[in-house]
């Protein structure tokens, strides 16, 4: 993925034409055909003063009618006009030329900081990301204590001496030791190998067997839930919740939906007219 946002960056800098540089001074130093234009009039003023001296004379220029003297100032200037005419048609070429660089090099730096605006998004997205991630983790472990809390309890309404009884007290004191010493699934790990060993039925009741375990159930389902989708908030390739599925937690949970969406044959859920510890 950065290999391709780099792709992106480097190709974003690319123009059609290459990147030349522009330079006030360079703009406003003197042209080469203004020189050549003042040259040429400097040149042709000498050549029709020593034409007027020589062949018309001054005086005849002077006392000549106003008409025949437009004339005659217009067939003597006139290839000046022609010239400077040329002359600022280039120069206002060139000037076009250097607006267009100079629009190509703003076109340039804007690119530049587009692109510099896209990294640091990604950059801001990426830490923003990594926050909620580290805050997300802070607090599933709460989570996570929370539900093995609640699959302790439900665990000892099953096999405490309120059920069945089948679990000593000091097997039951060392799995709440377990899961106080970092260890938040210990309960829901039991839970799972009672599942498997005891019957569909049974595994039905641990989880639906009274009001109390019903609630208990339900309660975990509803934080397990809770937790995944807060997962989802902040793991955008998923694999945060596919760990959390693919935890004691998650197992059981799994388990618990199964059993609510289809009991075994002959009990409806919500219903208790079963010996909630019977293997049948």
């Amino acid at each position: 993925m950065d290999s391709e946002v780099r792709t992106e960056e480097s190709a974003s800098y690319e123009l059609h034409g290459p990147e030349r540089p522009f330079s006030l001074f360079a703009a406003n130093a003197p042209d080469w055909r203004i020189w050549l234009g003042t040259t040429i009039t400097i040149f042709w003023l000498i050549t029709l003063s020593i034409y007027i001296e020589g062949i018309v004379g001054w005086q005849n220029i002077s006392r000549a009618p106003i008409e025949t003297l437009g004339n005659f100032l217009e067939g003597a200037f006139a290839p000046l006009a022609f010239l400077w005419l040329v002359i600022g048609y280039f120069l206002q070429k060139k000037e076009l030329v250097q607006n267009t660089d100079a629009i190509k090099m703003q076109y340039v730096e804007i690119q530049k900081s587009a692109a510099q605006a896209e990294i640091q998004s990604h950059a801001i997205r990426a830490t923003e990301l990594h926050a909620r991630k580290e805050s997300f983790l802070r607090i599933a472990e709460s989570v996570k204590q929370q539900l093995g809390a609640i699959m302790g309890f439900l665990f000892l309404s099953s096999q405490g001496a309120s059920g069945s009884g089948v679990v000593s007290q000091e097997k039951i004191a060392s799995l709440w030791s377990a899961m106080n010493q970092n260890d938040p699934e210990v309960f829901s790990r039991s839970m799972l190998e009672i599942t498997f060993l005891k019957g569909t039925n049974y595994a039905y009741k641990l989880f639906y067997g009274t009001p109390v375990r019903t609630r208990h159930a339900e309660n975990f389902i509803f934080n397990f839930e809770r937790l995944t989708k807060a997962a989802e908030a902040c793991d955008d390739d998923g694999m945060i919740r596919d760990s959390l599925l693919g935890s004691a937690h998650g197992y059981i949970y799994n388990r618990m939906i199964e059993f609510r969406d289809s009991p075994p044959e002959g009990i409806v859920y919500g219903m208790y007219d079963f010996d909630p510890d019977s293997f049948d």
